[in-house]
């Protein structure tokens, strides 16, 4: 059965993830067991049992999140769910090609490791911090950008629906940003805590040592539609593949658009294939008559198996 699949970024991470999975199924165990020999740690002790401060540093939480979507993917592969276009929230872009065939599972294990940590040093270089802006459309927050863009760097990072945006920026200016956007009357605006200014010219160093990185790996084509977060649209051309990436560490990510892609891309049914239930949950906000399964843990899988958990 074909299916389209989502996979989400970081903050979806969540101490226990990915156990009851590793527990029920043999291919879930498999990815888990041969990720650790990979990483040369125990991600899976981190991932069920670790501490939350421990597993939320972005070079932890990117790889555990990389290796629950891929344990999940592998279940649905092994009941015959294949996808037919996939798209993936940042780091989600990763898995996502794991599974249209352009990345090897271990090899994405490895890259999303390291930009993981270029992140982090990016963030230690430059600081920065990104918030969540609620309640206010696009235009409002636009404007607030531009406003405290006066005094330093700062961005929308994700357009992830409408009234859900993030920006991105130095400390000192998005904490200014929030100010504004609260006199403008958004319902919330809420610092995220990243070690960096994600999606924002603050990252732009780490582009090209991903680049190079990642050019170290063998990839293959892409084998179905891959919606891009740089673009917003469909990219079938694998050439374009790894500028794509790299450009994304300093572009915002274009959620809105990918799903309006989605949707006029495919009837076909939609799973959010990971951690978490924020693609569900953003989805409803994007485009309401487009349904999405979450597969977070083996409950929400077992409402299309007729599983137990």
């Amino acid at each position: 059965m074909k299916v389209a699949m989502l996979f989400p970024g970081q903050a979806s991470q969540y101490v226990g993830m990915g156990k009851d999975y590793y527990d029920a199924f043999g291919e879930a165990r498999d990815i888990y067991k041969s990720e650790n020999r990979k990483l040369g740690f125990d991600i899976t002790e981190l991932s069920f049992s670790g501490d939350l401060d421990e597993l939320t540093k972005t070079h932890n939480a990117q790889p555990a999140i990389l290796i629950h979507s891929l344990a999940v993917l592998h279940a649905l592969l092994a009941r015959g769910y294949e996808p037919s276009i996939v798209a993936g929230h940042s780091l989600g872009e990763f898995s996502a090609l794991v599974a249209a065939g352009y990345f090897k599972p271990m090899d994405a294990l490895l890259i999303v490791r390291k930009r993981g940590e270029l992140m982090y040093e990016a963030g230690l270089e430059r600081p920065g911090t990104m918030a969540a802006i609620i309640g206010l459309e696009e235009d409002k927050v636009e404007e607030i950008v531009k406003q405290a863009s006066r005094t330093g760097v700062i961005v929308i990072a994700n357009y992830n629906a409408p009234g859900a945006l993030v920006i991105s920026g130095e400390v000192d200016v998005v904490m200014r940003a929030m100010e504004i956007a609260k006199e403008m009357g958004a319902k919330g605006a809420i610092q995220i805590q990243v070690s960096g200014a994600f999606h924002s010219p603050l990252m732009k160093t780490t582009s090209n040592t991903l680049i190079d990185y990642i050019k170290k790996f063998d990839t293959g084509r892409l084998r179905l539609p891959w919606i891009a977060n740089v673009t917003g649209e469909q990219a079938s051309n694998s050439e374009a593949v790894i500028d794509l990436l790299a450009r994304q560490l300093s572009s915002p990510v274009r959620w809105v658009t990918s799903m309006r892609t989605l949707g006029a891309a495919t009837t076909d049914p939609v799973y959010e294939v990971g951690p978490g239930k924020v693609l569900t949950g953003l989805m409803k906000r994007n485009e309401g008559g487009i349904k999405v399964q979450p597969l977070t843990d083996l409950k929400e899988f077992g409402k299309v198996f007729g599983l137990g958990g």
